[in-house]
């Protein structure tokens, strides 16, 4: 039996502060923030995480993963070392584990300069010390965690600009507190999204040519489409790298483009996982490919011209005449 997913947590970072919003099947149109976190004093964050009952905050900057009370007291803290003075091109990320437990840090060292490669850092969520480190063979930008809904394993997708991205599942921490690592053998493949039940995963091709679906937790190919089944000429048309599961049997696949007068256009399309079948469109009026989000319960989430996450639902309308 799948247990009851726990409301999600989502964060936005505005005025200095990380705001957190609870996304729950009762609340839609603008998400007003449920609780709001100060950082450290000079803390530049990246990326943030907020526990399900809001009482903690787990953020990174560009050298360190800091958790925090709702109060705005230390909890713990990691410095990342060496200190690096390296301003862009590596944004460090971090995720709960789907038990809160564990907090699972990415690093991207080489890009930092630091010495070594990449790493997957996973810190007790309590008290921050280091459970497991593995160590990457990549040269990443940033990177992207996925938390299973059942199992509790975390993937990671690391990107590395025009060299590809890197998948990596991690197993859950036992009692041994040692998880297992488990690369998966592309560098070619984006990893898009979990199915809600978290039976499969979706991947896009890095050269944007096609949509795959796989098998959790192997990631053996169920279902491929390229540019072609959506009825796109591939010389013009991509495959963007957005999109999910809007059910768990219906995923959003984003198809862009140039037109005849060179102005970029986008359009959200539904396949059914099942059979393959692509159906009609989902019309969101958003301004960029990347800012529908599905939540797999035929929910999606955009952002409201202040900031703030917007929930929507629907049924998908027809398809309209492509350009």
């Amino acid at each position: 039996m799948i247990p009851a997913p726990l409301p999600k947590v989502v964060t936005r970072h505005r005025d200095g502060q990380i705001h957190a919003y609870v996304v729950d099947s009762a609340t839609h149109g603008a998400l007003a923030a449920a609780a709001v976190f100060r950082p450290l004093a000079d803390d530049e964050v990246v990326a943030s995480v907020v526990r399900h009952d809001l009482e903690r905050v787990v953020y990174t900057t560009l050298n360190k993963v800091v958790c925090l009370t709702r109060v705005g007291d230390l909890v713990w803290a990691s410095d990342f070392e060496p200190h690096s003075d390296v301003r862009h091109g590596h944004r460090p990320g971090c995720a709960l584990s789907l038990d809160g437990r564990t907090v699972w840090v990415y690093r991207p060292d080489a890009m930092a300069g630091r010495a070594g490669g990449d790493q997957w850092v996973v810190h007790d969520a309590e008290t921050g010390v280091i459970l497991a480190r593995r160590e990457l063979e990549t040269v990443g930008h940033g990177a992207f965690h996925f938390v299973h809904p059942v199992d509790g394993s975390v993937y990671l997708d690391i990107g590395e600009g025009q060299d590809g991205s890197v998948i990596v599942r991690g197993s859950a921490v036992g009692a041994d507190g040692e998880p297992e690592f488990v690369p998966f053998p592309w560098s070619d493949r984006c990893l898009i999204d979990l199915a809600p039940s978290g039976r499969q995963f979706m991947t896009v091709d890095h050269d944007q040519t096609d949509v795959a679906f796989h098998t959790h937790p192997d990631g053996d190919v169920l279902l491929t489409l390229p540019v072609e089944a959506f009825g796109y000429d591939p010389e013009t048309c991509f495959v963007e790298w957005s999109g999910g599961y809007l059910t768990d049997d219906t995923a959003v696949v984003t198809l862009g483009g140039e037109s005849e007068d060179e102005e970029e256009w986008f359009r959200h399309h539904l396949v059914d996982v099942r059979t393959g079948t692509v159906g009609g469109e989902l019309t969101v009026d958003v301004s960029n490919p990347y800012a529908l989000v599905p939540l797999g319960d035929g929910s999606w989430l955009t952002d409201s011209a202040d900031g703030h996450p917007v929930r929507w639902s629907g049924a998908p309308q027809p398809s309209s005449p492509r350009a």
